[in-house]
Formats: C-alpha cells, sequence, structure tokens
C-alpha cells in the first residue's frame, strides 16, 4: 500500500469515530502508524487513529481531540463496540 492510500484512509475517518492503525493498513499496522509520524499535513486527524484495544499512542492531548468529538470512553480506551468504523 503507497502513502498515498493510507494518508486517504486517515481522512476518511469522520469525526467522532476512530480507526485502529490495522483497520487502516491491515497487514501492516506499524506501516500506518510510521505514515502518520512522518506526515507534516497540518490538519491531517491523525488523533482518530487508535491501537486496536482502543489505547491511546498520543497521550491526553489525543484523548481531550477525541472527547470534543463526542467519542467515550471505557476506562483509559475507546468504546471500540460504540465508535470503532
Amino acid at each position: 500500500m503507497e502513502v498515498p492510500e493510507i494518508l486517504a484512509r486517515i481522512r476518511a475517518v469522520p469525526p467522532g469515530r476512530v480507526a485502529a492503525y490495522s483497520d487502516i493498513t491491515p497487514h501492516a499496522p506499524r506501516l500506518a502508524g510510521r505514515v502518520l509520524s512522518d506526515s507534516l499535513e497540518p490538519d491531517l486527524p491523525w488523533h482518530r487513529i487508535v491501537r486496536a484495544d482502543g489505547s491511546l499512542s498520543k497521550g491526553d492531548r489525543q484523548k481531550e481531540l477525541l472527547i470534543a468529538e463526542g467519542v467515550r470512553f471505557v476506562g483509559p480506551r475507546v468504546d471500540m463496540a460504540r465508535f470503532r468504523l
């Protein structure tokens, strides 16, 4: 999968929803993480991409952005049953 396609998949995650890295690049979840970390796009919704178990890779700032979009948590993890694409 090429970088433009990965970025398009990330951009396609709507506000108030999340996707796991493995949803973006099913056979190589770490590739999605690398593309996100290398991206310089200021409007890329990086905060909507979480680990498959709903845990956050970017901590408090990511949680704040998700809560502002209406995403709910069960303890420290995103309620994946309700908010995953």
